[in-house]
């Protein structure tokens, strides 16, 4: 089977208390389809972890607008730090979550009606998109950006992960990974400067290497219609060397801890990743659960450390009391599920 990158499924975030906070994502980001729910132990994240088994809670939480989803990921027997320093734009790892949006002026508005800690007014990036930033309470921080994509209407005032930021060395070596490997080989901009619509951020006003990264073909598989387009922003600061997000602290603890992209064709893509020089540093081999799913997964790290997952989902409950799953192993891995299908996770709503 080919190697095929069906889009991004989630970013995972750190946090001190998971659900207090898929609440609030829930409010925010209308992040209220609970695809699984687990508390277990993660023995297969030495890599990340200096060698530590760590307890967790996690729960997948998706928005039918479409995009990916959050991994509200939480720590269970310790207690997770916050980065030591104060981290900047250009550090490297993820600094920011992109969040899509049919209507610009009416999510911002909501969002400020609901007391939020908008970081900027709208303004356009440099390839002519309307967008706005704002941090959790948790201080992370999300972009909301104009799109016109979504998967099914809902009322939330955004769908779900569209992209991300992320702080890089080296954007030519980092490219090597997200251009190629990950096939966003469509370049948006590269520009080199500093830029208005980065002031409102932390470092903002630094001089940058900036390059946004689309993918020229749609995205193809099961969930592909779900997930939608994405775009990696890799961000290089010019003005000083960057620090690790994650610097003296391990996978789980506070932040954006890593990328996860939904695929099939997990051998041909381990193959191509070792070729490359980017051999998987965690694999589980032959199945993993996580509640009731079911599946393969991977990572890898870019040239800075940064964690990327990646999922071959197996199984994927639809509705669990009538005990109603979706068995992929036995589907076309590069094409997508029927519509219905799909929009039967709606009935994993998590209502407040």
């Amino acid at each position: 089977m080919k190697k095929n990158i069906c889009g991004i499924q989630q970013v995972g975030i750190g946090l001190k208390n998971a659900k207090e906070a898929w609440r609030w994502y829930r409010r925010a980001f209308g992040m209220d389809i609970g695809v699984f729910e687990d508390t277990a132990t993660a023995r297969l994240m030495h890599h990340y972890t200096n060698g530590q088994d760590c307890e967790r809670y996690a729960a997948l939480a998706m928005n039918m607008e479409g995009g990916g989803g959050f991994e509200v990921w939480q720590h269970t027997q310790m207690a997770p730090s916050a980065p030591h320093f104060d981290v900047r734009l250009g550090d490297t790892g993820i600094f920011i979550v992109k969040m899509k949006c049919r209507d610009l002026t009416t999510a911002f508005e909501r969002h400020k009606s609901m007391g939020i800690n908008l970081l900027s007014d709208p303004i356009q990036n440099p390839a002519g998109q309307w967008h706005y930033y704002l941090a959790d309470p948790y201080h992370n921080i999300f972009e909301v950006i104009e799109h016109d994509n979504y998967f099914m209407a809902q009322q939330s005032v955004t769908g779900g992960v569209t992209g991300v930021v992320i702080g890089v060395s080296d954007v030519d070596r980092a490219r090597e990974v997200y251009a190629d490997i990950l096939q966003y080989d469509e370049v948006k901009f590269d520009e080199t400067g500093t830029f208005d619509d980065f002031q409102s951020l932390p470092g903002g006003g630094e001089k940058f290497r900036r390059v946004l990264l689309g993918h020229s073909q749609p995205r193809m598989g099961p969930f592909s219609k779900l997930l939608g387009p994405s775009t990696i922003e890799l961000v290089q600061p010019l003005d000083r060397a960057p620090r690790k997000i994650f610097e003296n602290r391990i996978w789980g603890e506070l932040g954006f801890i890593h990328i996860c992209f939904d695929i099939t064709g997990m051998e041909a893509l381990q193959k191509e990743c070792e070729s490359k020089g980017f051999s998987f540093t965690v694999n589980s081999a032959n199945s993993f659960d996580m509640g009731n799913a079911a599946g393969h997964f991977s990572y890898i790290s870019d040239p800075d450390g940064t964690p990327i997952e990646f999922v071959e989902t197996h199984k994927l409950p639809i509705i669990e009391k009538l005990g109603w799953y979706i068995n992929l192993k036995k589907r076309d891995p590069n094409k997508s599920l029927p519509d219905w299908m799909v929009k039967t996770l709606r009935f994993s709503r998590v209502k407040d």
